[in-house]
């Protein structure tokens, strides 16, 4: 059973490093079908994982110069003040209340990123302060959120960056750079109650830094934008549906 988490965890590492995105969204519903339990053991090792998968990803997308450092600074500000908030909800809201409003918030996702999926690359983001007014509203639910829902919230950040003028490489590298805070931050929230299952730890790090490190690259050097679009929306679509049923 771990070595097919640990492989499980490499294929959604590499998928998600690719979409800039920490993979607590697929982590955290996975690890809770191989039977581990939500609150101490899945929530925050997935928070974790999402961390330590951005912040790999941000390697490649950093030398390449797609990361808005000072644009998406505000959001990343937002994300870590609100993340520790949403861990300490989630401690008194039960678990199947917890799995629904997961399933809603992936299914939301998803419509979202099919409705600009064959929408053209923008010229170029809106100006600088209106990027950080919205950034940081936006930041403060997306810390929430994460911290409560176990997820890095990356599904919520690209659609909102995509909004806001940002092509869509440029977008998964800056929602690389805003949830890295935020998964650790809401990872923070949950530490103190975590149980650690240490043949589990072991065996998904090294999966998350590989697929982490491989899928960021291709997104920096080799993927179109339009493909990375499709196969995001019907990702999402599939792990609402299986939520939600």
């Amino acid at each position: 059973m771990v070595a097919l988490t640990a492989l499980t965890v490499l294929l959604v590492a590499t998928v998600f490093a690719a979409l800039g995105q920490g993979g607590a969204l697929l982590y955290t519903p996975m690890l809770h079908w191989f039977g581990y339990d939500l609150k101490s053991v899945v929530v925050p090792l997935a928070l974790l994982m999402a961390g330590l998968t951005t912040l790999l990803a941000l390697v490649p997308f950093g030398r390449k110069g797609l990361v808005d450092w000072v644009g998406g600074l505000p959001m990343v500000a937002a994300a870590v003040a609100s993340a520790p908030l949403g861990a300490l909800v989630a401690h008194h809201v039960p678990a199947r209340v917890l799995l629904y409003l997961l399933g809603v918030a992936v299914a939301l996702a998803a419509a979202r990123m099919l409705l600009c999926a064959t929408r053209p690359d923008p010229e170029g983001p809106v100006p600088l302060t209106r990027r950080i007014a919205l950034g940081g509203g936006a930041g403060a639910f997306v810390g929430f959120a994460s911290g409560m829902l176990g997820i890095g919230g990356g599904f919520m950040v690209a659609p909102v960056l995509m909004w806001l003028g940002y092509e869509t490489k440029r977008a998964a590298a800056t929602t690389a750079y805003v949830v890295t805070f935020s998964s650790f931050s809401g990872f923070a929230g949950h530490a103190a109650h975590m149980t650690v299952e240490w043949p589990l730890l072991v065996s998904v790090l090294p999966a998350v830094v590989a697929g982490s490190l491989a899928g960021s690259w291709f997104m920096a050097c080799r993927a179109r934008p339009a493909a990375v679009k499709w196969l995001y929306s019907f990702l999402l679509l599939g792990v609402a549906a299986k939520l939600l049923a």
